[in-house]
């Protein structure tokens, strides 16, 4: 596994320089985080346009998780379902829902700064990174997230969503890094899941204390490189 970072990870770097970026650099910083749980049995919730009445912010990044449902397989949403839903679902302290449930939006403190990317596809794999300025306090639990973005209209869905593909979670203590360390960084390789479009993914990545609280929030966008 090692060397498989190593080189998808210097891959995707080479290959970002030729084709673009994609990156949270000089992108809008979102100052909440909300998050839509849907029963991977509920296709109906999927096809709801009342989903987002509740999550009017334009600075309100929402997300959307398909929960792996009682039907298992043969469960409508199936092919989106990701068994990262219960992980984060545990981390929030929520059960899963029947149908859907919204959680937050949860307001960022913006105590620090954070930054995410990610390079091309290459083998149903992408480099990514998420990374923390300054290296102090903590200790911190980062997650990273690629993120697909579902226009309104398509895939079945009327409103527009940005559909969870993968997660990573680590954790920062300084008290077990070397002294001096002007920031924390974590360089992954994640996994595309079937039917997801590599051209559309991005990467959301926050930092959060011992409490939960977020404390850095950001996504990125690409743009053509020069």
């Amino acid at each position: 596994m090692k060397l498989l970072t190593t080189l998808i990870v210097a891959a995707s770097a080479a290959l970002a320089q030729a084709q673009s970026v994609c990156s949270s650099d000089s992108q809008p910083t979102p100052l909440a985080l909300a998050e839509r749980f849907i029963s991977a049995d509920c296709e109906d919730c999927w096809r709801a346009p009342e989903a987002s009445q509740q999550l009017t912010s334009a600075d309100t990044l929402v997300l959307d998780w398909i929960v792996p449902g009682a039907s298992g397989d043969d469960a409508p949403l199936s092919a989106a379902a990701t068994r990262d839903a219960l992980v984060r679902l545990d981390m929030l302290h929520a059960a899963a829902p029947k149908a859907w449930s919204l959680q937050g939006p949860s307001l960022t403190a913006n105590r620090r700064s954070v930054r995410v990317a990610r390079g091309p596809a290459l083998a149903n794999y992408v480099g990514t990174s998420i990374e923390l300025t300054p290296a102090s306090g903590g200790p911190w639990t980062a997650v990273l997230l690629l993120m697909e973005p579902i226009p309104a209209g398509s895939d079945g869905t009327p409103i527009a969503r940005n559909l969870v593909r993968n997660m990573l979670v680590t954790s920062w203590d300084l008290a077990h890094m070397p002294s001096g360390q002007l920031r924390l960084i974590e360089s992954r390789p994640m996994n595309l899941p079937e039917g997801t479009q590599p051209q559309r993914v991005q990467v959301v990545g926050w930092v959060q204390d011992a409490g939960g609280q977020l404390v850095a929030l950001a996504q990125s966008a690409c743009v053509s490189a020069d």
